[in-house]
Protein backbone atom coordinates (compact mmCIF):
# COMPACT_ATOMS: atom_id res chain seq x y z
CA UNK A 1 0.00 0.00 0.00
CA UNK A 2 1.54 3.39 -0.85
CA UNK A 3 0.89 6.95 0.31
CA UNK A 4 0.79 8.22 -3.00
CA UNK A 5 0.85 7.28 -6.19
CA UNK A 6 1.99 9.94 -9.15
CA UNK A 7 0.76 9.10 -12.83
CA UNK A 8 3.29 10.69 -14.86
CA UNK A 9 6.87 12.04 -15.21
CA UNK A 10 7.09 14.84 -16.85
CA UNK A 11 7.70 18.63 -14.69
CA UNK A 12 4.99 17.88 -12.37
CA UNK A 13 4.93 14.40 -11.92
CA UNK A 14 8.52 14.91 -10.87
CA UNK A 15 8.62 17.59 -8.85
CA UNK A 16 5.84 15.91 -6.82
CA UNK A 17 7.99 12.82 -6.42
CA UNK A 18 11.17 15.01 -5.10
CA UNK A 19 8.31 16.89 -2.56
CA UNK A 20 6.56 13.45 -1.52
CA UNK A 21 10.11 11.78 -1.05
CA UNK A 22 10.82 14.65 1.02
CA UNK A 23 8.08 14.33 3.27
CA UNK A 24 8.67 10.65 3.86
CA UNK A 25 5.70 9.62 1.90
CA UNK A 26 6.04 6.01 0.71
CA UNK A 27 5.32 6.64 -3.19
CA UNK A 28 5.39 5.38 -6.87
CA UNK A 29 5.45 7.21 -9.81
CA UNK A 30 4.10 5.71 -12.98
CA UNK A 31 5.31 6.63 -16.76
CA UNK A 32 4.61 5.13 -19.82
CA UNK A 33 7.33 6.74 -22.11
CA UNK A 34 10.57 5.50 -21.93
CA UNK A 35 12.25 8.59 -20.81
CA UNK A 36 10.92 10.68 -18.01
CA UNK A 37 10.57 14.16 -19.12
CA UNK A 38 7.42 14.61 -20.64
CA UNK A 39 6.81 17.12 -23.58
CA UNK A 40 10.13 19.20 -22.84
CA UNK A 41 12.32 16.32 -23.75
CA UNK A 42 11.03 17.51 -27.74
CA UNK A 43 12.04 21.08 -26.93
CA UNK A 44 15.61 21.91 -28.52
CA UNK A 45 16.30 24.57 -25.67
CA UNK A 46 14.40 26.38 -22.48
CA UNK A 47 14.67 29.43 -22.06
CA UNK A 48 12.79 30.90 -19.57
CA UNK A 49 13.17 28.29 -16.92
CA UNK A 50 14.54 30.19 -13.51
CA UNK A 51 18.38 30.37 -13.26
CA UNK A 52 18.79 27.81 -16.30
CA UNK A 53 18.79 30.00 -19.78
CA UNK A 54 19.84 28.45 -22.55
CA UNK A 55 19.23 24.52 -21.20
CA UNK A 56 18.49 21.79 -23.62
CA UNK A 57 14.78 20.56 -23.05
CA UNK A 58 16.51 16.78 -22.87
CA UNK A 59 18.60 18.05 -20.43
CA UNK A 60 16.66 19.96 -18.69
CA UNK A 61 14.48 16.75 -18.09
CA UNK A 62 17.17 14.23 -17.16
CA UNK A 63 18.54 17.11 -13.77
CA UNK A 64 14.84 16.45 -12.44
CA UNK A 65 14.91 13.01 -13.47
CA UNK A 66 18.37 12.37 -11.34
CA UNK A 67 16.99 14.71 -8.31
CA UNK A 68 13.82 12.17 -7.78
CA UNK A 69 16.54 9.20 -8.61
CA UNK A 70 18.78 10.86 -5.92
CA UNK A 71 15.81 10.71 -2.96
CA UNK A 72 15.14 7.65 -4.25
CA UNK A 73 11.78 7.65 -5.81
CA UNK A 74 10.46 4.71 -7.15
CA UNK A 75 9.28 4.43 -10.72
CA UNK A 76 7.16 1.57 -12.30
CA UNK A 77 6.06 1.65 -15.95
CA UNK A 78 3.11 0.92 -17.59
CA UNK A 79 -0.08 3.07 -19.15
CA UNK A 80 -2.69 3.68 -16.74
CA UNK A 81 -6.19 2.68 -17.94
CA UNK A 82 -8.22 3.73 -14.77
CA UNK A 83 -9.10 4.60 -10.80
CA UNK A 84 -10.95 2.87 -8.58
CA UNK A 85 -12.01 3.22 -5.18
CA UNK A 86 -11.61 -0.54 -3.79
CA UNK A 87 -12.64 0.25 0.08
CA UNK A 88 -12.09 2.46 3.09
CA UNK A 89 -9.18 2.59 5.44
CA UNK A 90 -9.78 3.14 9.03
CA UNK A 91 -10.17 6.68 9.08
CA UNK A 92 -13.28 5.96 6.74
CA UNK A 93 -11.21 7.44 3.58
CA UNK A 94 -10.77 5.75 0.39
CA UNK A 95 -8.21 3.35 -0.44
CA UNK A 96 -7.57 3.10 -4.10
CA UNK A 97 -6.50 1.29 -7.06
CA UNK A 98 -4.19 2.65 -9.96
CA UNK A 99 -4.89 -0.15 -12.60
CA UNK A 100 -2.17 -0.03 -15.80
CA UNK A 101 -0.83 -2.19 -18.66
CA UNK A 102 1.06 -3.97 -16.32
CA UNK A 103 -0.33 -4.45 -12.87
CA UNK A 104 -2.67 -3.05 -10.41
CA UNK A 105 -1.19 -0.60 -7.32
CA UNK A 106 -2.76 0.55 -4.24
CA UNK A 107 -2.84 3.87 -2.56
CA UNK A 108 -4.16 6.25 -0.19
CA UNK A 109 -3.85 9.49 -2.47
CA UNK A 110 -3.25 9.75 -6.19
CA UNK A 111 -1.33 12.73 -7.96
CA UNK A 112 -2.79 12.93 -11.81
CA UNK A 113 -0.16 14.44 -13.27
CA UNK A 114 -0.69 12.77 -17.29
CA UNK A 115 -0.13 16.11 -18.90
CA UNK A 116 -1.15 17.38 -22.39
CA UNK A 117 -0.38 16.93 -26.06
CA UNK A 118 -0.20 19.32 -28.98
CA UNK A 119 -2.03 18.50 -32.06
CA UNK A 120 0.28 18.12 -35.23
CA UNK A 121 -0.07 18.58 -38.51
CA UNK A 122 1.16 15.57 -39.25
CA UNK A 123 2.95 16.65 -42.77
CA UNK A 124 6.11 15.87 -44.04
CA UNK A 125 9.58 17.27 -41.92
CA UNK A 126 7.32 18.06 -39.32
CA UNK A 127 8.55 15.62 -36.55
CA UNK A 128 11.97 15.92 -38.09
CA UNK A 129 12.16 19.37 -37.41
CA UNK A 130 10.69 19.22 -33.77
CA UNK A 131 12.78 21.61 -31.41
CA UNK A 132 14.76 23.12 -34.75
CA UNK A 133 11.92 25.23 -36.21
CA UNK A 134 8.72 23.77 -35.77
CA UNK A 135 7.32 24.54 -32.35
CA UNK A 136 4.25 24.66 -30.35
CA UNK A 137 4.58 26.80 -28.37
CA UNK A 138 4.72 30.53 -28.67
CA UNK A 139 5.44 31.68 -25.53
CA UNK A 140 8.27 29.11 -24.71
CA UNK A 141 10.44 29.55 -27.74
CA UNK A 142 8.91 32.69 -29.40
CA UNK A 143 12.55 34.58 -28.25
CA UNK A 144 14.04 32.66 -30.09
CA UNK A 145 12.91 34.30 -32.86
CA UNK A 146 13.74 38.38 -32.60
CA UNK A 147 14.43 39.69 -35.54
CA UNK A 148 13.69 36.70 -37.58
CA UNK A 149 10.67 35.42 -39.75
CA UNK A 150 7.71 33.22 -38.34
CA UNK A 151 4.56 31.74 -39.33
CA UNK A 152 1.98 30.60 -37.52
CA UNK A 153 -0.57 27.98 -38.40
CA UNK A 154 -4.28 28.13 -37.02
CA UNK A 155 -7.21 30.25 -36.69
CA UNK A 156 -8.82 30.13 -33.16
CA UNK A 157 -8.15 32.65 -30.34
CA UNK A 158 -4.41 30.48 -29.64
CA UNK A 159 -2.62 30.84 -33.07
CA UNK A 160 -3.68 34.94 -33.06
CA UNK A 161 -2.62 35.11 -29.67
CA UNK A 162 0.43 33.50 -30.63
CA UNK A 163 0.81 35.76 -33.86
CA UNK A 164 0.10 38.96 -31.78
CA UNK A 165 2.94 38.03 -29.38
CA UNK A 166 5.67 36.83 -31.70
CA UNK A 167 5.04 40.65 -33.86
CA UNK A 168 6.62 42.02 -30.55
CA UNK A 169 10.09 40.94 -31.72
CA UNK A 170 9.97 38.91 -34.88
CA UNK A 171 10.74 41.20 -38.04
CA UNK A 172 7.72 39.32 -39.80
CA UNK A 173 4.86 36.65 -38.73
CA UNK A 174 2.93 35.03 -41.17
CA UNK A 175 -0.55 33.39 -40.26
CA UNK A 176 -1.76 30.40 -42.27
CA UNK A 177 -5.31 29.87 -41.91
CA UNK A 178 -7.50 27.04 -44.53
CA UNK A 179 -10.41 29.51 -44.20
CA UNK A 180 -11.48 32.78 -45.04
CA UNK A 181 -11.82 33.93 -41.68
CA UNK A 182 -10.55 33.37 -38.64
CA UNK A 183 -12.21 31.95 -35.69
CA UNK A 184 -10.99 34.01 -33.01
CA UNK A 185 -12.56 36.53 -31.00
CA UNK A 186 -13.30 39.84 -32.65
CA UNK A 187 -11.02 41.99 -30.27
CA UNK A 188 -8.16 39.77 -31.03
CA UNK A 189 -8.58 39.94 -34.79
CA UNK A 190 -8.95 43.79 -34.68
CA UNK A 191 -5.40 43.94 -32.70
CA UNK A 192 -3.91 41.50 -35.03
CA UNK A 193 -5.00 43.44 -38.24
CA UNK A 194 -3.79 46.45 -36.81
CA UNK A 195 -0.10 44.68 -36.54
CA UNK A 196 2.22 45.98 -39.21
CA UNK A 197 4.40 43.39 -39.62
CA UNK A 198 1.68 40.47 -39.37
CA UNK A 199 0.22 39.01 -42.76
CA UNK A 200 -2.28 36.66 -42.62
CA UNK A 201 -2.21 33.71 -45.66
CA UNK A 202 -6.24 33.10 -46.30
CA UNK A 203 -7.82 29.91 -47.81
CA UNK A 204 -3.94 27.98 -47.40
CA UNK A 205 -3.12 24.97 -46.18
CA UNK A 206 1.16 24.00 -44.90
CA UNK A 207 1.99 20.57 -46.95
CA UNK A 208 5.23 20.09 -46.01
CA UNK A 209 7.99 21.66 -43.78
CA UNK A 210 11.41 21.87 -45.43
CA UNK A 211 15.15 22.83 -44.21
CA UNK A 212 18.72 21.83 -43.65
CA UNK A 213 20.12 21.92 -40.11
CA UNK A 214 16.58 23.67 -39.21
CA UNK A 215 13.44 25.66 -41.08
CA UNK A 216 14.11 27.33 -43.68
CA UNK A 217 10.93 27.08 -46.39
CA UNK A 218 6.97 25.68 -46.07
CA UNK A 219 5.67 24.52 -48.74
CA UNK A 220 2.30 26.21 -48.95
CA UNK A 221 -1.54 25.25 -51.11
CA UNK A 222 -4.08 27.33 -51.64
CA UNK A 223 -6.83 25.18 -50.83
CA UNK A 224 -9.04 27.59 -53.37
CA UNK A 225 -7.09 27.59 -56.53
CA UNK A 226 -5.15 24.18 -55.65
CA UNK A 227 -1.30 25.94 -56.26
CA UNK A 228 1.58 25.66 -54.40
CA UNK A 229 4.25 28.11 -53.31
CA UNK A 230 7.08 28.51 -51.08
CA UNK A 231 7.55 30.75 -48.48
CA UNK A 232 10.64 31.56 -46.73
CA UNK A 233 10.71 31.21 -43.01
CA UNK A 234 12.91 30.82 -39.75
CA UNK A 235 10.50 28.82 -38.20
CA UNK A 236 6.97 27.47 -37.70
CA UNK A 237 4.70 27.48 -34.97
CA UNK A 238 2.02 25.07 -34.83
CA UNK A 239 -1.61 26.10 -32.69
CA UNK A 240 -4.53 23.98 -34.28
CA UNK A 241 -5.43 22.76 -30.50
CA UNK A 242 -3.67 21.33 -27.35
CA UNK A 243 -5.72 18.48 -25.51
CA UNK A 244 -5.07 17.08 -22.20
CA UNK A 245 -4.11 13.38 -21.49
CA UNK A 246 -6.96 12.75 -19.16
CA UNK A 247 -9.63 10.18 -21.15
CA UNK A 248 -8.80 7.46 -18.75
CA UNK A 249 -9.99 9.55 -15.44
CA UNK A 250 -12.84 11.66 -16.62
CA UNK A 251 -14.99 8.91 -15.13
CA UNK A 252 -13.91 10.02 -11.77
CA UNK A 253 -13.12 13.66 -11.52
CA UNK A 254 -14.63 16.72 -12.65
CA UNK A 255 -13.19 17.95 -16.06
CA UNK A 256 -14.32 20.68 -17.94
CA UNK A 257 -15.85 21.17 -21.44
CA UNK A 258 -12.46 20.42 -23.19
CA UNK A 259 -11.00 18.09 -20.99
CA UNK A 260 -8.83 19.92 -18.42
CA UNK A 261 -8.85 18.28 -14.72
CA UNK A 262 -10.85 21.26 -12.67
CA UNK A 263 -9.17 22.02 -9.03
CA UNK A 264 -7.53 25.32 -7.78
CA UNK A 265 -4.07 26.06 -6.67
CA UNK A 266 -4.01 23.18 -3.69
CA UNK A 267 -4.62 21.12 -6.67
CA UNK A 268 -7.07 19.37 -5.03
CA UNK A 269 -10.17 17.78 -7.37
CA UNK A 270 -13.59 16.97 -6.32
CA UNK A 271 -12.67 13.77 -5.54
CA UNK A 272 -11.32 13.60 -1.96
CA UNK A 273 -7.92 11.86 -2.11
CA UNK A 274 -7.05 12.55 -5.80
CA UNK A 275 -4.81 15.67 -6.88
CA UNK A 276 -4.23 17.01 -10.49
CA UNK A 277 -0.87 18.64 -11.55
CA UNK A 278 0.56 20.08 -14.58
CA UNK A 279 -0.81 20.28 -17.89
CA UNK A 280 -3.66 18.60 -17.52
CA UNK A 281 -4.89 20.83 -14.86
CA UNK A 282 -7.43 23.64 -15.97
CA UNK A 283 -5.37 27.18 -15.48
CA UNK A 284 -4.01 29.88 -17.53
CA UNK A 285 -0.68 29.29 -17.87
CA UNK A 286 1.07 26.22 -18.96
CA UNK A 287 4.39 26.24 -18.32
CA UNK A 288 7.36 24.10 -17.08
CA UNK A 289 7.51 26.45 -14.42
CA UNK A 290 3.85 26.41 -13.01
CA UNK A 291 4.05 22.47 -13.84
CA UNK A 292 6.83 22.08 -11.00
CA UNK A 293 4.73 24.74 -8.76
CA UNK A 294 1.51 22.10 -9.43
CA UNK A 295 3.91 18.94 -7.88
CA UNK A 296 4.93 20.97 -5.24
CA UNK A 297 0.93 22.01 -3.95
CA UNK A 298 -0.17 18.81 -4.81
CA UNK A 299 1.80 17.12 -2.70
CA UNK A 300 1.66 19.92 0.03
CA UNK A 301 -2.27 18.69 -0.25
CA UNK A 302 -1.54 15.58 -0.29
CA UNK A 303 0.24 15.85 3.38
CA UNK A 304 -2.86 17.69 4.71
CA UNK A 305 -5.58 15.09 3.43
CA UNK A 306 -3.49 12.17 5.24
CA UNK A 307 -2.89 13.89 8.27
CA UNK A 308 -6.11 14.91 9.00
Amino acid sequence: MYDLIIIGSGPAGLSAAVYAKRAGLNMLIIEKNPVSGGQIIDTYEVDNYLGIPGVNGFDLAMKFREHADKLGAEFADGTVTGIEKVSDNAKGKAVYKVNTDNGSYETRTVIIASGAHHSKLGIVGEEEYIGKGVSYCATCDGAFYRGKVAAVNGGGDVAVEDAIFLARFCEKVYLIHRRDELRAAKILQNELFGLGNVEVIWDSVVKEIQGEDKVTNLKIENVKEKKESDLKVDGIFVAIGIHPTTDNFADIVKCDENGYIIAGEDCATNVPGIFVAGDCRKKRLRQIVTAVADGANAVTAVQDYLIL
